[in-house]
């Protein structure tokens, strides 16, 4: 990690006058790489200006957690990589209007950050399906309500339903947070019994479509982590750029490094 740049950054837009410190969490299972442990760097975000401290660390691959921001920090390891979609230069190709077009009843609704019951109850047949034994397997609701509740920033919720009409299903969900330069996706999750529409694929397909109504050039998608069956899927939304060396550059380059 770029302390240097991060410092820098913080001095230059004033944040180091607020005395920020930053803390280190304790070794853990990573939940990605069997027999890796993970340490976390985090810091608060509940500050004055707390959407531009935010804004500041995504940019430098931190991502947030109910009024916290963190990074991986392994000494051992550096797999988990921050990739942000370049949403002007993304393209439809066959398969992925195949996905949209199987989705095409879906109607997307903002929500205010207000976590809800019956959004909780997806959520957790989600986590029971897809994320069996991972680190937010036992999530309450009060921990839910903290993703989005307690968000010291700009924050909104997406419902997906089966029509606009007011008894339709809920079929999906995300958390986003909104920065100046594009969507950050906190969560997403989704109904696991509907295999053949695809909706992880989708969501992330539909987001960039909002972006690009939304006129900005990112969305960023967390850490990818090679070698993880659950966080590989996202080389597959290229065109992508991956934080490596304290600057944002193109995916593919990666290999060159």
């Amino acid at each position: 990690m770029d302390w240097m740049a991060i410092n820098d950054s913080l001095r230059f837009n004033g944040f180091k006058n607020q005395q920020m410190r930053f803390y280190l969490t304790n070794p853990a299972p990573c939940p990605y790489l069997p027999g890796k442990v993970e340490r976390k760097v985090f810091t608060n975000l509940v500050v004055d200006n707390a959407d531009g401290l935010n804004e500041l660390l995504t940019h430098h691959g931190f991502r947030r957690s109910q009024t916290i921001a963190y990074r991986p920090s392994c000494a051992s390891c550096n797999a988990c990589q921050p990739v942000r979609i370049r949403v002007k230069d993304f393209v439809l190709t066959k398969s992925r209007r195949r996905v949209i077009n199987r989705n095409a009843g879906l109607v997307r609704e903002p929500q205010p950050p207000r976590a809800t019951r019956e959004q909780f109850r997806l959520l957790k047949r989600y986590l029971r399906d897809r994320h069996v034994g991972g680190g937010m397997a036992e999530m309450s609701m009060s921990d839910f309500a903290a993703m989005s509740n307690e968000s010291p920033i700009q924050t909104v919720m997406f419902e997906y339903r089966e029509s606009d009409a007011p008894d339709a299903a809920l079929v999906a969900g995300s958390i986003i947070d909104i920065l100046p330069d594009g969507l950050s996706m906190v969560y997403t999750y989704f109904d696991p019994d509907r295999h053949a529409e695809s909706l992880g694929t989708y969501l992330i397909l539909d987001h960039v479509r909002l972006a690009q109504e939304l006129e900005v050039p990112y969305l960023y998608l967390g850490y990818w982590v090679e070698g993880s069956a659950k966080m590989d899927y996202k080389s597959r939304f290229e065109p992508l750029e991956i934080l490596q060396g304290g600057a944002w550059v193109p995916f593919e380059s990666r290999k060159t490094r």
